[in-house]
């Protein structure tokens, strides 16, 4: 479940330099990579996505994330395709 104090910390797309959303700090949930100032996992994004999710349903769980940052997202789930899968399995098995 998301806390309203997640919701306020990551900043707006348009002031974030490009490529900063994604980060991964091994004392941040177990070092998976997770939305730049939250504790939103990678894969918990790429687990909604394969579920069915719309980015525009994300877009209403997550309403700190903009259609920007999602596509970001999705670049870097892609880039990371096999992490991210280790990730779900590791979580859901």
């Amino acid at each position: 479940m998301r806390r309203k104090a997640e919701r306020a910390s990551t900043p707006p797309a348009a002031g974030r330099p490009k490529g900063s959303l994604i980060r991964s700090n091994p004392d941040v949930c177990g070092g998976n990579p997770c939305i730049a100032g939250t504790r939103i996992p990678v894969w918990v994004l790429v687990r909604y996505r394969e579920m069915g999710f719309s980015d525009s349903q994300l877009a209403e769980i997550y309403p700190h994330l903009e259609h920007i940052d999602l596509k970001e997202i999705w670049r870097y789930a892609d880039l990371h395709e096999d992490e991210i899968q280790r990730q779900i399995a590791a979580h859901e098995g």
